[in-house]
């Protein structure tokens, strides 16, 4: 076998090949990359003829990973995650968390959590820069896996292995009815009474989806019932008077203009607990885990902050 000099393998073209695969397009990889689309082409092919590999199958609509490819690709990823973390090993102080911080968060919990978040870390976290992703929990767990993302706040427990997880706070349920639903007449309420034909749901993907079922004691593949595309859609689905649900309490914020339209009802012990995930070898976790503290220290209100941190989450249902 040949011997084939590291000199001739850079990270810029690893970033490159990785952009393609990510994208499956050479002019928007160019174009995150910050190059122009014939650089970055050339230098693609210049790295296939130094593995001796063809990585990516090339038409004039679609451009496709080889199998070869897919498997170098991977490894590539690994190589560039490492080189970032040997980048912020350099930069790591035992200080306050500081500098970019690619936070993801939860579709449910973002446009609820993040407006009365962000002026809190202003002042208590003058130096730290944030960009914000929010989605669905898995998606967003693949791209902290993948160095996409430095920390993540999902509802617990989280699957997978090389994560850290700290409890910050328990977000109660509250169950919303359309106004004059026999359930809203009801002075007490069990989560086994919202059981039934009426219970909307968000679509599958959604943790909170799985948390409703769990929590009303339903199996969680079903038939029925509807499902909503958002947590906004599934309020509006309630006014209207599709059915009932189960809604976080940070989510009831500012909705006055459904007063008369839409009855919320407490809930005995209907939780769930939001915390803060990163990689285990991340080497920012002590300053992570002061984070974690400081939120902690600072629920939103309605909610209440979880005193223990656990290191190892149970797997999800």
């Amino acid at each position: 076998m040949s011997y084939i000099p590291l000199s001739g393998l850079s990270l810029r073209d690893i970033e490159y090949v990785v952009a393609v695969d990510d994208l499956r397009n050479f002019s928007r990889a160019a174009e995150r990359c910050g190059v122009s689309q014939g650089g970055l082409s050339e230098q693609v092919r210049k790295l296939e003829s130094l593995l001796g590999v063809v990585l990516f199958e090339r038409s004039r609509r679609h451009v496709t990973v080889t199998p070869d490819g897919a498997r170098l690709i991977a490894m590539g990823r690994d190589v560039l995650a490492a080189a970032r973390a040997m980048i912020e090993a350099a930069r790591v102080r035992t200080g306050p968390l500081e500098g970019l911080v690619r936070m993801g968060v939860i579709a449910t919990l973002g446009p609820y959590y993040v407006p009365d978040l962000l002026p809190l870390l202003r002042g208590a976290y003058p130096q730290l820069k944030l960009q914000l992703t929010d989605s669905l929990t898995d998606t967003m767990l693949r791209m902290l896996r993948h160095d996409e993302l430095d920390v993540v706040f999902a509802a617990l427990p989280v699957g997978g292995d090389g994560f850290e997880c700290a409890p910050l706070f328990r977000e109660p349920f509250l169950a919303a009815f359309p106004a004059g639903h026999p359930l809203a007449q009801r002075r007490t309420l069990a989560m086994p009474d919202l059981r039934g034909p009426d219970l909307l749901l968000l679509e599958d993907g959604h943790c909170l989806r799985d948390q409703a079922l769990t929590l009303c004691g339903m199996p969680p593949q079903r038939d029925q019932p509807r499902l909503a595309t958002s947590l906004e859609m599934l309020w509006h689905m309630i006014g209207a008077g599709e059915g009932y649900s189960l809604i976080p309490r940070l989510a009831l914020r500012h909705r006055a203009a459904w007063e008369g339209l839409i009855t919320v009802t407490a809930l005995p012990s209907a939780y769930r607990t939001i915390g803060l995930v990163w990689r285990t070898s991340d080497p920012r976790g002590p300053a992570f885990s002061e984070f974690a503290r400081f939120l902690r220290d600072n629920p939103p209100e309605g909610c209440t902050p979880v005193d223990t941190v656990s290191s190892a989450p149970a797997p999800r249902d």
